[in-house]
This record gives structure tokens, C-alpha cells and sequence, in this order.
């Protein structure tokens, strides 16, 4: 074989395509190319947790995406960070560790007729890579003794922490969302995230623990598994054979200004994440024919899902400022508190250089008819006006909730048949009537924890929204102009049975009508999980590798499996 014939291909080096990278290459007969964009995560910020703020928005680490003005939004556009170097979105995201609830995986068990989708079958996958703190020998052996089978995984690859600091004002929400009926928890991942309590983080002794330390660092040295950075794909190679069948069998790719085309003998895996594989996909000819029509790329397969079904959490800012209350708006108002900051890290690894972007979570539900808790809040000692401005002047802390759930739907859709080119990002927040209500009731749900007495002390008054705002009109033109997404698009290559004509891949995650071609990121999902993101992509990863792994080699004019 030439240096650019390999066995697998997998397109993007991001949460997915490390995971997969590592699982592939554990065969050493068998050769795996793994193709990124962006750079190497040598950038220093990328590993210091508070880095985020400095990788989102950095053409050195982020895409720089936008998206459409949005009708819910009221007309705005939103910054959409999505991760440009190894380790993909886990370079760059908040490091929660979040697997949803279980009845999100039974949903999809159910919508794809495939048993494997359920909470615990999933269960064994997340645990496949996991490396829980609870089960270090010296960090909680009774809780290790009498949980560790059933509920954390231990000496895996992806390490779980508890976080390094906390703050007395998010301990007093916490207290006060107790008080509002929420009860406490100390485990967010047991299949029923209903409670307060602090986040658990990927992180490792206060440094960001991201996919490409967890699983491609390791197994750089293998021989039989290269990795191009600074590679884009221009679209993927297919080809027919006598009896019109198509296959994938490879991609065309732009590395270092030359044209180069990769060959893969037994599959392309698309990791490339929600906005980036319905992209490749559709300047591959794959897709919507009207819209490969109208935008002049010949289309090899009318797929009309491909680019559909987003789905994302918009989270709702409240502010409320403070009085007497330590936050981080105040602790970095002056050069010696910022000072004993970094002087904390570099001592400790602690303190806020160590935070996570959201430090205390709480789910539960927008009203007591909801069968399970609808809303996720993120709260943060500290306020500002939009991501990557400045903090307030004033002491405040911010309560940012989203609705799980939504009921909303966008899309994804290239422009240009250029590669270079970014897609339209159309998510639509806020375009159902559902959305609209439970936006205004979470608001509600919001002034109901901060009027609780554990809170009074601190004497909070809201400055985001404002309490002149009480209707639900109000209310929902009001989380228009001040919500903003939290960085979890899904959905856009869904999976789902046979007779779903929107369906991309089915629920082995191949590709419908395209031999040797697979997607697996999160836009596999077709519904959102009830949380963070990021881990359950590992999760969907682990369950693609083994099922890739154990797929016959299929022959050049062999239909899909």
C-alpha cells in the first residue's frame, strides 16, 4: 500500500476521532490515518482550565463560526465556537463531565429500534473509558467498594474530578435552590440528574484533560496510526460500481498547499462534529438535492436529513448583583487580586485559573407537571455583558438556565461548494410555542431560588433581565435578546430506522446508501441529551469503535451492511 492508502480514514481529531483514532490503531495489522484542521494542542492556554477564554474566539483554536440572525433571537447573531485543533471541542469546552439522563438513550433505543441505545448498554460505554476520582484507592474506598461497578468506571483514559475551589454565594444558591425544593446531590451521572451541587470536570490535577491527552497521546508512538493536522478535507472520494452502488473510499484533502487523496480499504468514519460532517457531506454531493442543486455540487445521493434536525441549549443569563458576597468581578478588580491568582495556580493548581465556566449546576423542573426535570442551570460568581467582555464593575453572580429539551429545530447548510467556506448555521432557538413558555416559566423558576432567605445576606437585586419584566411575552422576548447558546449543536446526521426518510445513518451509524462511510459525533444524536454534551460523544465513539472493529471487510461493489 502507498503511504496514503490506509484501512481507516477518520475525518476530524476531535472528541470522536481521538477515541476512535486510539480504539482502531490497537491492531497493529490494521493502518488508520486520523485527519484534522486545526494545529497541534500545544498552545499553552488550551491546558490551563480558564484558557477557554482565550482559545474561543482565537482562530488558533475555533472556527470563528456564526450564525444566521435568528427570528428568536430577535434578529441577533451568535458566536458559534466550535474546537480547530486536537481534541477537537474538548480543547476549548467547559470541561463538565454530564451524561445526560437515561431516559434520553432509551428515546433513542426507541426512535432506532436498536436495543444497544439504552441507558445501560450506554452505561457500560461511558464507563469503558473512565477514570473516576470516586475510585482512586485513597479517594473514597467504601464509596469505590459499594458503587464502583455499577456507577463509575475506573482506569480508563477520560479522568473525572471534583472541581479545586468553591465560592460561599454559590454554596447560598445551592442552599437556596434546596430551599426552593431542589433537592441536594453529589452525583449528577446516575441516570436521574435531578438536584444541586457542584460540577464534576475533566481535569487532572487542576490541567484541562482533553481527548487528545486522554486517548491519542498515549498511542502516538504506534506505527500503524498517523495523524495529519493542518489538513482540510475537500470533500470525500465515492465511486459506483457496475450496479450503481455507492461507496466512500476516501477523501480529498489540502495538506501543506497540495491536493492529496487518502484511500481507505475499509472505511471512512465522518468525526468532524454537527456543523463540520453535514458540511463534508454535502460538498461530497451527499445531501438535500434541492439545495446541492442550488448551491451547483452534483449530487451522488439525495439524502434530505443531512444538514437538518439541529438542536442546541440556549442558556438564559440572569445577573444579579451582590452585596458582601466574594465573586470573581471583584476579586480581578485589581492587579494584586489578580496576582494572588495566578500566584494560587502556579502554587496549588486551584482558584479560579482551575474553574470551569460553570462551577455549581442544578437541574430540575420549569413546572411541577414537567415527568422530569427540563432545566439545566449553570451559575458562575461573576457577571458580564456577552462572553469575551469584560466583567461588571459590580459584585454579581449569574444564574444562566437552559431548557433541555427544545422543541425548536435548524439546520445546517453550506453556502459555496467551497470548502473554505463556512456553512449557514441556522438553530432557530425559540421557534415553538413550547420553547417560548418554558424560556419565560425557567426565568420564573430563576427569581423563585434567588428569593429564598439562604440568598438574603447577600441582598441580591437583579439587573439581567429586570423585574419589570413579569409576563410570559415579556419574558420570552426578553430571553431573546439576552440568551446565548452553550455550545451544544446536535443532531444535524441523525440516526434512525429504515423507514425514516430524515434519517442519516442508521443505528450502527452508517451512512444510508453509502458503503464504507460512517458518521460518529454528535450529530448522530436524534434528540439532544438531557445535559452537557461532550461525554456522551466519547460514549457514542466507544460503541462505533467496537461495532467497526467487528464489521467484515466488505468488498468494493458489496451493498451496506
Amino acid at each position: 500500500m502507498s503511504h496514503t492508502t490506509f484501512d481507516y480514514i477518520v475525518i476530524g481529531a476531535g472528541t470522536a476521532g481521538c477515541l476512535l483514532a486510539n480504539r482502531l490503531s490497537t491492531d497493529p495489522k490494521r493502518r488508520v490515518l486520523l485527519i484534522e484542521a486545526g494545529r497541534k494542542d500545544d498552545y499553552h492556554w488550551i491546558h490551563i482550565p480558564v484558557g477557554y477564554l482565550y482559545c474561543i474566539g482565537n482562530p488558533r483554536t475555533d472556527w470563528l463560526y456564526q450564525t444566521e440572525a435568528d427570528a428568536g433571537l430577535n434578529g441577533r447573531k451568535l458566536r458559534y465556537p466550535r474546537g480547530k485543533t486536537l481534541g477537537g471541542c474538548s480543547s476549548i469546552n467547559g470541561m463538565i463531565y454530564m451524561r445526560g439522563q437515561s431516559r434520553d438513550y432509551d428515546q433513542w433505543a426507541s426512535l432506532t429500534g436498536d436495543d444497544d441505545w439504552r441507558w445501560d448498554s450506554c452505561l457500560k460505554d461511558f464507563k469503558a473509558h473512565e477514570d473516576h476520582y470516586r475510585l482512586d484507592a485513597a479517594a473514597d474506598p467504601a464509596f469505590a467498594a459499594l458503587h464502583g461497578n455499577r456507577r463509575q468506571g475506573g482506569g480508563g483514559e477520560w479522568r473525572v474530578e471534583k472541581q479545586r475551589l468553591r465560592w460561599d454565594v454559590l454554596d447560598a444558591f445551592a442552599q437556596a435552590a434546596q430551599e426552593a425544593g431542589i433537592p441536594a446531590t453529589t452525583d449528577f451521572n446516575t441516570g436521574n440528574n435531578e438536584g444541586v451541587g457542584y460540577f464534576e470536570v475533566n481535569q487532572k490535577a487542576g490541567w484541562r484533560w482533553n481527548a487528545s491527552k486522554a486517548f491519542l497521546r498515549p498511542v502516538q508512538h504506534r506505527p500503524n496510526l498517523t495523524v495529519w493536522t493542518e489538513t482540510h478535507v475537500q470533500k470525500l472520494t465515492l465511486t459506483r460500481d457496475a450496479s450503481g452502488q455507492l461507496r466512500c473510499t476516501g477523501a480529498e484533502v489540502l495538506r501543506g498547499g497540495q491536493t492529496v487523496q487518502a484511500q481507505a480499504s475499509r472505511e471512512v468514519v465522518l468525526s468532524a462534529g454537527a456543523i463540520g460532517s453535514p458540511q463534508i457531506l454535502q460538498l461530497s454531493g451527499i445531501g438535500p438535492a434541492a439545495l446541492l442543486n442550488q448551491i451547483g455540487v452534483p449530487v451522488q445521493h439525495n439524502l434530505l436529513g443531512v444538514g437538518e434536525n439541529l438542536q442546541d441549549h440556549l442558556q438564559i443569563r440572569s445577573v444579579y448583583k451582590v452585596t458582601g458576597a466574594k465573586t470573581l468581578n471583584a476579586l480581578t478588580s485589581s492587579i494584586w487580586g489578580k496576582a494572588s491568582i495566578g500566584l494560587e495556580y502556579v502554587l496549588k493548581r486551584s482558584g479560579p485559573m482551575s474553574m470551569a465556566p460553570s462551577q455549581l449546576g442544578a437541574f430540575t423542573r420549569s413546572d411541577p407537571s414537567q415527568p422530569w426535570p427540563n432545566l439545566e442551570y449553570h451559575v458562575q460568581p461573576l457577571s458580564l455583558e456577552a462572553f469575551g467582555e469584560p466583567l461588571h464593575a459590580f459584585p454579581a453572580f449569574t444564574a444562566s438556565v437552559c431548557n433541555l429539551n427544545p422543541t425548536s429545530r435548524g439546520h445546517v447548510r453550506i453556502k459555496t461548494a467551497r470548502a473554505a467556506d463556512a456553512p449557514a448555521i441556522a438553530p432557530c432557538y425559540l421557534s415553538t410555542d413550547e420553547d417560548r413558555h418554558v424560556a419565560a416559566e425557567s426565568l420564573r423558576v430563576t427569581r423563585r431560588i434567588v428569593a429564598q432567605p439562604a440568598l438574603a445576606r447577600y441582598k441580591p437585586e437583579e439587573f439581567k433581565p429586570g423585574v419589570q419584566f413579569q409576563t410570559d411575552e415579556e419574558l420570552a422576548r426578553l430571553a431573546g435578546d439576552i440568551a446565548s447558546t452553550i455550545f451544544h449543536p446536535v443532531g444535524t446526521t441523525r440516526m434512525g430506522r429504515a423507514d425514516d426518510g430524515m434519517a442519516v445513518v442508521d443505528s450502527r451509524l452508517r451512512v444510508r446508501g453509502v458503503a464504507g462511510l460512517r458518521v460518529v459525533d454528535a450529530g448522530v444524536m436524534p434528540t439532544i441529551t438531557s445535559g452537557n454534551t461532550n461525554s456522551p460523544t466519547l460514549m457514542i465513539a466507544e460503541k462505533a469503535a467496537r461495532w467497526i472493529l467487528t464489521a467484515p471487510p466488505a468488498s468494493p461493489s458489496a451493498p451496506p451492511p
